[in-house]
């Protein structure tokens, strides 16, 4: 995770592929870039101001050859690993999960050969199944299609603004 802080005063923490960061900092702004096939989870709890962001990159750690005893294996890498970090993260920083907004993004389909693999749809049903497990349910979500996507959480509102590629910005608000 990159920080950077603004002009504005706001703290630009930048999550890059197989990293994740949380936040209790009103003054905070977490945000990944390019999502492909990869996901981009978020996690914003509207009552304490509490979020969380992940980028994600395949569905299950079974995909590596690493063991995950391995000093090299990153368990931010995978949704059956990296999700379990991030929630214990989350609610470690003060995430309450009965006000917890979660959104999706990415997933896509962005090669001919990946047509065989199938990862962004793989990717995204693996969230699912972990997300229903843990008993919290998708508030907002753009996946699939053929196109990459910036996600953006502002922690003092619960602003998402998703800059997606030839289609502009969408905003969608986990705040309430």
């Amino acid at each position: 995770m990159t920080q950077v802080v603004t002009k504005d005063k706001k703290s630009r923490k930048v999550v890059g592929i197989s990293d994740m960061v949380t936040s209790n900092d009103r003054n905070d702004m977490l945000v990944t870039y390019s999502l492909g096939s990869c996901l981009g989870v978020v996690l914003f709890d509207y009552i304490n101001h509490v979020g969380g962001l992940i980028h994600i990159m395949l569905p299950d750690s079974n995909l590596e050859k690493l063991s995950s005893d391995s000093i090299a294996f990153n368990p931010l890498k995978f949704v059956d690993t990296g999700m379990p970090v991030l929630l214990q993260e989350y609610y470690n920083a003060g995430g309450v999960k009965r006000s917890t907004c979660v959104a999706v993004f990415g997933g896509a389909k962005l090669f001919k050969q990946e047509d065989m693999f199938n990862i962004g749809k793989r990717n995204f049903a693996a969230l699912r199944k972990f997300l229903w497990k843990e008993g919290l349910l998708i508030g907002h979500k753009h996946v699939g299609g053929t196109i990459h996507r910036t996600v953006k959480l502002f922690m003092d509102s619960g602003q998402i603004e998703l800059d997606v590629n030839k289609e502009g910005k969408i905003t969608y608000n986990c705040g309430r």
